[in-house]
């Protein structure tokens, strides 16, 4: 599969303010960066910086008072691999020390919190695969996806309790669950086309089986194996598209995906151009 993103943002800056961008396509072995381009204007000096355990990419630069625009456009192949039927579940003492701490709550999952309805609606499924996909499927069947329905302070919990949210509370929730039920369990964000609502970063969650991350999207917006990575981490917070140091708002955001079937990049005419990791004005 290969992907075409643009992403457009406004910001009205009402004093100086540091941006911390996480807009860029992550370093991850299941997708391949053809080409990219960042712009930011007014013309200002750009810092990148990646976390290299998670393949992050962050941009940082100071805006003055006024308009900023950012343009972010890439050209990704994905070659996600499907899971095959039966991954199991690694008992806890057999987990990797860098993958132990997505067993742990976090401010927007609180899985100790939800041990034991997790218990309750998931004991009897089948460890491994099939239970996080029980996981998954009872989010779709149960949480009602409703855009406006949560904001950036909602958690795990009060979505199990109000029934309704978005990908990022979707995604939340199947993290809480599989934790509680000692399953090591991140939140992915990134790119993907999907027909409705309007195209926006999407969130979706892994859980760890059998010694790799597996994908899962209980909105099922889109399939998981289309998904431009941009973002991993223990929830929300590790993969925020923006934090902002200062007094500034989005005045608007335009996000475009445009998905067809291309050639790998071996077998592609031509070479292809080496990624511009930060381009100014």
């Amino acid at each position: 599969m290969l992907s075409s993103i643009d992403v457009k943002l406004v910001y009205g800056v009402a004093e100086p303010t540091h941006f911390c961008l996480h807009l860029q396509v992550a370093d991850h072995a299941d997708q391949h960066v053809r080409e990219e381009r960042l712009q930011v204007q007014p013309p200002l000096p750009l810092h990148d910086y990646r976390d290299a355990v998670k393949g992050n990419r962050f941009v940082r630069f100071d805006a003055p008072k006024g308009l900023v625009h950012v343009q972010y456009q890439a050209e990704v192949e994905v070659h996600y691999e499907i899971p095959a039927p039966g991954l199991g579940e690694a008992p806890v003492n057999q987990i990797p020390d860098e993958v132990l701490h997505f067993l742990s709550p976090t401010r927007y999952c609180e899985s100790d919190l939800l041990g034991n309805a997790a218990q309750q609606l998931f004991c009897k499924a089948a460890p491994g695969l099939e239970r996080v996909q029980a996981v998954s499927d009872w989010i779709h069947d149960n949480i009602a996806y409703t855009p406006g329905s949560s904001d950036a302070t909602t958690t795990a919990q009060q979505i199990f309790v109000q029934r309704q949210g978005v990908c990022r509370d979707f995604a939340h929730l199947g993290v809480t669950f599989c934790r509680a039920l000692n399953i090591p369990a991140r939140l992915v964000a990134g790119y993907v086309f999907f027909d409705e609502p309007p195209q926006d970063f999407h969130a979706v969650f892994e859980a760890w089986l059998d010694g790799r991350w597996v994908l899962f999207d209980p909105t099922r917006m889109a399939p998981v194996e289309r998904l431009v990575r941009v973002g991993t981490g223990r929830d929300a917070k590790d993969v925020a598209f923006a934090t902002l140091f200062g007094k500034a708002s989005l005045v608007s955001k335009d996000i475009t995906v445009r998905e067809s079937v291309g050639q790998p990049a071996a077998a592609a005419q031509g070479a292809a151009r080496q990624p511009q990791l930060r381009a100014v004005g």
